[in-house]
């Protein structure tokens, strides 16, 4: 009896801790959303100043490489072209580059979608491989070293950016050269289709107008979204160039570029619209992905981080809490499995570890509101109701908890099969 009552305080302790650790985590949403509102006046000047910057004459202009990735995904890969296309830049120094990894019809799409934009005069290459080594990461990597030009837009394929896009988003270059990227807000293409769509539009929108915002204005690292940016050669070169042992190449650059000085530029004014995941199965997927990719980077860049001299403590701080968001779901996993049995173990403890569970929910809750209307007030302006705001939460919950049981379905099967290489699961575009 004495060691299952001790087992049961170990269980309840090991539940405690998980309790506070989640509760920091969220925690600190709640202090961006603080940060934010401190630093937004100071920040859309200087976002204003550095978009006022005026551009060379046209002859005098950087030549720009757009790079659209794709795998697959036929239906939007001419819009996606035709898009880059229509980019408001000198036509000399215009050059597009579909990276195309495809196994099925799409790669002879690509190919004639790049014959007919070269008949009307553009500069548009085809560079497919015949395997996925690096998978987007490799893509990028290799077609970098095709061409010498400095400048890379690069758009997912789904992803349709304003015509001005580059007019816009260069100026910064200009006024910072040692931006190493320039990263624009998404947009989106379908936000209210659904339920799904519309609660991750609220979503993204706090994280891009909340997180990805404040981290520029704090001088803390800003991840890399992907798409819809402008990154220096430099930049790329001086974090070590794509690789693609991950999931999130983009973050992983991100922080390798970082921690050799070079900083970025998040622009809230200025919004790409691409596609959203409308069924649950894609957007389980996605989440997975992105979670897993997390704790591949953090698990590579906590060191680089703490032993580096060219960074603040508070700079170091800022980056470790963010890369420990990654540790959200084990932690969960952990605690619910720990407050179980030391509750099985003791049922004496039950009442002290239900009152530990509802106030953590409560401050999960009320952090999640708070960040999550912040960001849509900021980019919408409050265009959803409370009530249909209420509404969005309740599928954000339920989301949660699904994408922590998917992963611990996941997990459970890793610890009895073999361990296999990492794996790229893109995210399907339908083209609507």
């Amino acid at each position: 009896m004495a060691i299952l009552a001790i087992l049961a305080l170990l269980f309840g302790a090991v539940f405690a801790v998980c309790c506070l650790l989640l509760a920091a985590f969220i925690g600190s949403l709640l202090y961006m959303v603080v940060l934010h509102h401190r630093l937004k006046d100071a920040g859309l000047r200087r976002e204003e100043r550095l978009l006022s910057t005026p551009l060379p004459a046209d002859a005098d202009l950087p030549h720009v490489v757009v790079q659209i990735p794709s795998f697959n995904e036929g239906p939007v890969v001419r819009r996606g072209a035709e898009s880059a296309a229509a980019l408001d830049w000198p036509r000399d120094k215009l050059h597009i580059q579909l990276l195309d990894d495809s196994t099925d019809e799409t790669a002879e799409m690509v190919r004639q979608v790049a014959a007919d934009l070269r008949a009307k005069g553009f500069d548009v290459v085809a560079l497919q491989r015949t395997d996925r080594s690096g998978y987007k990461g490799g893509a990028l990597h290799e077609a970098m070293q095709k061409t010498p030009y400095d400048f890379f837009a690069i758009f997912d394929v789904d992803y349709i950016p304003p015509t001005d896009f580059l007019r816009v988003c260069m100026r910064p270059f200009f006024a910072e050269p040692r931006t190493a990227f320039v990263q624009a807000r998404f947009d989106f293409l379908n936000p209210h289709e659904n339920a799904l769509t519309e609660m991750q539009m609220v979503t993204l929108d706090a994280h891009l107008g909340i997180e990805q915002a404040t981290r520029c204005w704090a001088g803390h690292p800003l991840p890399f979204n992907g798409t819809c940016g402008i990154w220096q050669r430099a930049a790329i070169d001086a974090g070590g160039g794509w690789k693609g042992d991950t999931v999130t190449e983009d973050l992983d650059l991100t922080y390798r570029g970082w921690v050799k000085g070079w900083r970025a530029l998040f622009l809230t004014s200025v919004g790409v619209p691409g596609e959203l995941p409308a069924d649950t199965k894609t957007w389980l997927r996605q989440q997975q992905r992105w979670q897993d990719g997390f704790r591949h980077v953090s698990m590579r860049m906590f060191p680089e981080i703490l032993k580096s001299r060219d960074i603040t403590p508070s700079a170091k701080l800022a980056a470790l809490l963010h890369l420990c968001m990654a540790l959200n779901q084990p932690v969960l996993l952990v605690g619910v499995a720990s407050g179980i049995l030391a509750g099985l173990l003791a049922p004496s403890l039950v009442p002290l570890l239900l009152t530990l569970f509802v106030v953590t929910v409560a401050w999960v809750l009320v952090c999640a509101t708070t960040f999550l209307r912040a960001g849509h007030n900021f980019i919408r302006g409050g265009e959803i109701p409370p009530l249909e705001f209420a509404v969005v939460l309740v599928r954000f919950v339920g989301g949660q908890i699904a994408t922590v049981v998917r992963s611990f379905g996941v997990h459970f099967k890793k610890m009895f099969s073999k361990p296999k290489p990492v794996v790229f699961d893109r995210t399907p575009k339908r083209g609507n």
